[in-house]
């Protein structure tokens, strides 16, 4: 007995070693379920289960991983799903392990979008969203610092920050403009500007060294010859030494014209109406499916060109469900994005709820799939090749362009849901103390949403 059982954990162990297919959704779904926090915290649980428990990957290759995933589109937790996928069973295996790690935060959030309309409207539920959007604005703010941290290291990334921020807020900027922009500054600094400047910078401090010390021997010179002299010496040398280069730098009429055809024969009208009756089936039909395909178009557009993780993307799905198509108002989009942050897997399922709200549960599905997918494409393309991707210096100096625009993208996000998320003090009191909880204790995002949601409920009650 002891021999069948020792060698039964042999073999669970080595069956749990084999990445299947069904154990790769099996994996990522269980991951799905439990990945609350989003980002980093994500990413440490899928590095337990495939490097730590299954011993799928070495730390090398998840590491590989982990760079790709952040030099792409869409969220890092999804690329990194998607690159162990890849790693282990190729496009299928790719393709099942992401499945598995969306979809129970899709089915979720579905269920959020059905009951969304019934709660919203109940009583006492707005301090709940009132308290749950304080702790969001909260969130994104503290995010966009910490990024700023490691992201904004020189005067120029400062510059960009700040330009992206002021361009979104108060020109009205669209996120898709102020990423290109970036990026391609980012591509002319590290071909053109930034060597250059290096150059000046190094000629410049060699020539302040030389001054200083000839400055200072006129000084010793004057000590001993006297303070006449040495005056005008000293005032004739900085004139000269005060000439130096300057650089300068410079976008229906329908014709219903109801035909008031005279009545016409009973035989006829009926011949007509039924050459209608197909066209009166087809037009719901065409008007569903061109708002399907707005739906796919919109969100493949903002899967594919946005860099830094969901939210990141938050802005951009903001200024074309909100302003551009008003599908949704801003109250409605600062709750969806509070219930995507209290749902699990990545804050992308923003999405979903929009989709549900526009086009039922095949809108959610088509905005699901379609925010996700160019990531899903990219990685598959950049993981095949992954060496020459990581190397390639106009995909780095892009990014570098866009890394620092970032913070900025975020606090013109965190401004534009406080504006419509925080409406009195007791929000503003809850936004700054969920913020000092998340830099003080750095406790998981999710328990904090909760509790500020839960916690302005219970004020409401007991105060107002």
């Amino acid at each position: 007995m002891r021999v069948r059982a020792r060698y039964g954990r042999k073999e669970i162990k080595r069956i749990s070693r084999t990445a299947t297919l069904g154990g790769l959704f099996l994996s990522f779904l269980k991951i799905g379920l439990v990945g609350f926090g989003g980002g980093l915290a994500v990413i440490a649980q899928i590095r337990t289960v495939i490097v730590q428990k299954r011993y799928w990957l070495s730390d090398f290759e998840f590491a590989e991983g982990f760079a790709l995933a952040q030099s792409l589109p869409g969220t890092s937790a999804g690329n990194v799903a998607t690159y162990v996928g890849l790693k282990l069973r190729g496009w299928r295996g790719a393709g099942v392990a992401l499945a598995g790690f969306i979809l129970p935060s899709t089915l979720l959030m579905i269920v959020l979008a059905i009951l969304y309309r019934h709660l919203r409207y109940l009583p006492d539920t707005e301090r709940l969203f009132h308290g749950l959007n304080a702790a969001v604005v909260a969130l994104i703010i503290v995010t966009a610092w910490r990024m700023s941290k490691s992201t904004l290291q020189h005067r120029w990334q400062w510059v960009v920050g700040v330009l992206a921020c002021v361009t979104v807020v108060l020109v009205g900027a669209t996120v898709i403009e102020v990423v290109l922009a970036a990026g391609l500054f980012g591509v002319f600094v590290d071909s053109f500007a930034e060597k250059p400047l290096q150059v000046w910078h190094r000629m410049r401090t060699a020539s302040s060294r030389r001054r200083r010390r000839i400055v200072s021997r006129l000084s010793s010179r004057r000590r001993k010859r006297g303070a006449d002299g040495s005056k005008e010496t000293l005032r004739e040398y900085l004139l000269r030494s005060l000439v130096s280069d300057r650089t300068s730098q410079e976008v229906d009429q329908d014709p219903t014209g109801e035909t008031d055809e005279p009545d016409a024969v009973s035989s006829t009208l009926k011949d007509r109406m039924l050459s209608i009756a197909p066209l009166g089936i087809a037009v719901p039909l065409l008007v569903k499916f061109g708002l399907l395909l707005t739906i796919c178009a919109v969100f493949m557009r903002i899967g594919s060109i946005t860099f830094g993780g969901g939210f990141v993307m938050i802005p951009l799905i903001e200024a074309e469900a909100v302003n551009n198509h008003h599908w949704l108002t801003h109250q409605e989009f600062t709750d969806a994005t509070a219930l995507g942050q209290i749902t699990p897997g990545p804050v992308l399922v923003t999405a979903t709820f929009i989709g549900y709200r526009v086009a039922g549960t095949l809108g959610a599905l088509v905005a699901t799939v379609s925010i996700f997918l160019p990531s899903f494409l990219m990685t598959i393309a950049a993981g095949t090749s992954l060496r020459r991707f990581r190397d390639n210096q106009i995909v780095q100096s892009f990014l570098r362009g866009v890394t620092p625009a970032v913070s900025g993208l975020l606090i013109a996000a965190a401004i534009t849901f406080g504006r419509t998320g925080i409406h009195t003090w007791i929000g503003l009191i809850l936004a700054l103390a969920s913020g000092v909880v998340l830099v003080r204790f750095r406790p998981n995002p999710f328990w904090v949403i909760i509790g500020a949601g839960l916690l302005r409920f219970l004020l409401g009650v007991v105060l107002w």
